[in-house]
Parts: C-alpha cells; structure tokens; sequence
C-alpha cells in the first residue's frame, strides 16, 4: 500500500502540468488571411484610389496607321490648277477623323479647311506635338465651332505626302501627335496640269514598258508588271493583265472600259491618267457568288523602257 500512495502524487503533477501546457494552445491567433481582409487600408493606399485615372494623365494607345502608301510622290501646288475642291484627308489616328475637306489652290500656296467629327480638339498646330509645346500661342490653330461643326483650316505643304499635325485636347489638356494626308487621287483628273500628259514626263509617242503596282481589295489579286504602254498623239494607254479572267470590266476617271481578252487573264487598255501617281481605278469581279466591284489604285513609273 505504501507504493501506492507514493504513485498517486505523481499522476496528480503530470495532470496539473499537462493542463498548464496545453492553455496557450486554446488562445491561439486568428489566420492572417482573415487580418489582411479586414485590414484598414493604409493612408497612401486611400491618396491612391482618389487619383484622377491613368486615362487622364498618358498618352493615348490608339494604333498608329500608316497614312503614306507605297509609290507615293509628293504633289505641290504648282502642279495642280487654281481652285477650291473636294478632297479626301487619310489620318494616323481613329480619334483624329476629318469628315470632309475643302482645298483651296491659290498664288502658288494651298490650304484645307477640314471639318471633324467631334469638338475634342481645341487647336492644331502644324507639326509634332513636341514641336507645339515649345511654339508660341500665335503659331496655334484655332478650332473654328461657328458652325454646326468644328472645322481648322491649315496650310498643304503637298498632296500624297505625309504632313504633321499636332491635336491640343481639351479634356486632356495635352497634344497627341497625328499625320494627316490629303491625297491627290481624290481630286478631279483636270484638276492636275498634267493628266495624261506623257511629254511633261519626256516620254514621246511610241511603245514602252514600265513598272506597275497595284494596291488595294483584299490582296489576293496582282496585275503584271512590267505592263505595255502606248503612247499615240500625246496620250498614254496602259495594257493592262490581271492575275485571273474573272474581271469583266473596269472603270477609269468614270469611264467603263470592257476586257480585250478573257481567255486566261482579263486584259484592258485603260488610259494612264499620270505616271509616278496613284490612279483611283475599279474593277468588277464574277469570282464571288455575285460581281462585286472593288477599288484598287494603280501606279505607273514614269521610268519607262523603249520597245
């Protein structure tokens, strides 16, 4: 009985002691991911959320379009009648839209009064957007919102030519960099001193060939370049052969022109309106499920080699 007595004291320790280590356990802190969630934000998270948006204060994102096409060739005002016509403005930008386009040519010297789409834009200015910022007020255009739409009038260095122009945002307070271009194209043939005038390019009556490129539709079709040119009483006709026999007439400066040959490629004759200059030409295809006529541009090099 006295070992007995002697063990009980022990056990009644190690229950004592047991109950002691296992106390902190039971108060044991709350997961973390429960303190970040309920957390109070901080006093520069707050400042942060109360800025103005990123919008407010960057550039823009919008992508850059290209505007110059390829065979390209600058047209200055001496090369275009005197006037006021309708004209076509092509713009780097699709926040940067110029819905019509009146071009005076006078005194050697053209300029545009361009009407937009929207009333964003406070001033324009005739270069980069660096270039604005260093400028004085003076050299600033003025939108003009008399109107029922807002309209600049800036001065052409050239047609067919890519040309700087910077936009001052009102809400944005910033200028963005555009490139605008006026294409020639766009104009009524007489409007060049120069249609279908071979000589101005010293190219007298006789046979050539010459490069051709075509731009324009999806892509997929292709005329042969180099093409045959006839020049007969001072005026030029171009041999035109399509990569298919599925065209089935063109039109040229309004005029329809039948194919003379489908056999195995649709050819024209068409007349060369200018070389070194894109010429606004349509054709009509039969290889959908109906005829679609589709806009394509012609360039012919005034680099012509004799026959």
């Amino acid at each position: 009985m006295r070992k007995v007595y002697r063990i009980l004291p022990l056990i009644c320790l190690c229950a004592v002691l047991t109950a002691c280590t296992a106390k902190p356990v039971e108060q044991s802190l709350p997961e973390p991911a429960t303190e970040l969630v309920t957390e109070a934000p901080t006093e520069a998270e707050t400042e942060a959320e109360t800025e103005a948006p990123a919008e407010e204060t960057q550039p823009e994102t919008v992508a850059y379009v290209e505007v110059v096409e390829e065979g390209m060739v600058p047209v200055y005002a001496d090369a275009v009648k005197e006037g006021t016509y309708d004209v076509t403005v092509d713009s780097s930008s699709s926040m940067f839209k110029i819905t019509a386009c009146k071009l005076t040519v006078a005194d050697g010297a053209m300029t545009a009064e361009m009407t937009m789409s929207g009333s964003g834009y406070a001033y324009l200015f005739m270069g980069t957007a660096e270039q604005a910022d260093a400028a004085a007020e003076s050299d600033r255009i003025p939108a003009d919102e008399s109107g029922e739409a807002v309209t600049f009038t800036v001065p052409v260095e050239a047609l067919d030519m890519g040309i700087d122009c910077a936009a001052y945002s009102k809400r944005k307070e910033i200028w963005y960099d555009r490139t605008i271009l006026f294409r020639a194209d766009s104009l009524p043939t007489d409007a060049l001193g120069i249609v279908n005038d071979p000589q101005a390019f010293g190219i007298v009556d006789g046979e050539y060939m010459t490069d051709v490129a075509l731009s324009g539709g999806s892509g997929k079709a292709s005329v042969q370049s180099p093409a045959k040119i006839t020049v007969k009483d001072g005026k030029a006709t171009a041999e035109i052969i399509w990569s298919s026999n599925k065209y089935d007439y063109m039109i040229v400066d309004g005029e329809r022109y039948e194919p003379v040959s489908v056999e195995e490629h649709s050819v024209f004759e068409i007349p060369v309106l200018w070389f070194d200059r894109p010429i606004s030409v349509s054709a009509d295809t039969t290889a959908m499920s109906e005829p679609h006529l589709i806009d394509y541009t012609l360039c012919f090099s005034a680099d012509v080699v004799k026959q």
